[in-house]
């Protein structure tokens, strides 16, 4: 039986069909910056106080974050780390005072920045598999990982694919996707996150790297 123009079928109510994504669960972007300078910066910041993620049920050993960019007015360090998508002003924190390439790295993205993070996990230390709320393009919110240190060993899966982000690539990762990390290295692996609201900017920036794929 087909079902009526209703959609409903034998007492069953048929919900809208959801578009797929626009774009590729991963995308790596044509940004390339240099990994001696981003270490460099992170040097600068190595006495800073790291924030233990709030969201401990989600790891195992240490994932930790300085604030770079945070909602407006926030002081406390949780509030600092993160944002509600309705919020809509954010400022530099003073962390990013005196760190030159990291905001020639932000100034490159020209579209409204969001929440920008060091986000670090310890050797041994594992994310586990989780997906995180409106964080797509089809959101309106994308994240970019730059990878500012990072070993071998580390194995980050998206859908259950291993993605390997080398230090100072950009990539685009759909992360309202079941997503994993596990640093099975020596070294700390750490990434510039940055949170920021999709423009005219960002989806012609999407379009030329699916052209050049």
């Amino acid at each position: 039986m087909v079902p009526d123009d209703q959609g409903q079928q034998a007492g069953v109510i048929y919900g809208p069909v959801a578009a797929p994504p626009r774009f590729p669960d991963r995308l790596r972007l044509p940004l390339t910056f240099d990994a001696c300078l981003l270490a460099r910066d992170l040097d600068r910041l190595s006495r800073g106080q790291w924030i233990r993620h709030y969201v401990k049920a989600n790891y195992d050993g240490d994932w930790s974050i300085l604030p770079l960019r945070s909602p407006a007015g926030e002081t406390h360090p949780i509030r600092m780390i993160s944002a509600d998508p309705t919020t809509r002003s954010f400022v530099d924190t003073p962390l990013l005072e005196g760190c030159d390439y990291f905001r020639r790295v932000l100034d490159s993205f020209e579209c409204p920045l969001r929440v920008v993070r060091l986000m670090r996990l310890t050797p041994g230390s594992r994310i586990k598999e989780h997906t995180d709320h409106v964080l797509s393009f089809e959101d309106g919110i994308v994240r970019v990982h730059v990878p500012v240190t990072t070993n071998d060993a580390v194995e980050f899966h998206l859908n259950q694919q291993r993605v390997v982000l080398e230090a100072g690539s950009a990539w685009y990762l759909r992360l309202s996707d079941p997503h994993s990390v596990a640093n099975h290295g020596s070294t700390d692996r750490v990434h510039l996150v940055i949170d920021a609201n999709v423009n005219d900017w960002v989806e012609a920036l999407f379009e030329s790297t699916m052209g050049q794929a």
